[in-house]
């Protein structure tokens, strides 16, 4: 137990780590079934909400229609692990261009990512997910002292 305490993030740990750009799995309730996870571009701010930008036309947003909370884990996949999952309701907005815009930059660069604005982020098309994290469950193996 002493061990796993001393591998949890602190509040400025975690939000940091949120922060940084990670490819985040999404988990949607579903009815009937396991909940829905598919990776997923996302937007984070220390202390705001975490935005992420899906297509009106998915299974995602068929689900999130029928959801009051969602889940998000972003992890890194090679030694040493770290992961931060958060949770938490969920609003859907139409998508704000700029902002989509700044997610695609975010993980393609400038040229890249404007281009992928051009070919895929058509507002008319997506909605802005925003979901503000009420709970979080951490876990930095940077920390194991063997």
């Amino acid at each position: 137990p002493e061990l796993i305490d001393r591998m949890k993030m602190s509040n400025d740990e975690r939000e940091s780590y949120l922060a940084e750009v990670h490819v985040g799995v999404l988990s949607v309730p579903r009815q009937g079934r396991g909940p829905l996870s598919a990776p997923i571009w996302y937007d984070y701010s220390l202390g705001g909400d975490v935005v992420m930008f899906i297509d009106k036309h998915s299974v995602k947003a068929d689900c999130l229609k029928q959801a009051e909370r969602i889940s998000l884990c972003v992890q890194n996949e090679a030694p040493p692990y770290v992961y931060v999952s958060v949770e938490g309701p969920f609003q859907l907005s139409e998508a704000d261009k700029a902002r989509h815009l700044a997610v695609a930059v975010r993980y393609l660069g400038e040229q890249r990512g404007n281009e992928w604005m051009d070919k895929f982020g058509y507002e008319e098309d997506s909605f802005m997910l925003s979901m503000r994290p009420e709970s979080w469950l951490t876990k930095d193996y940077r920390k194991r002292v063997f």
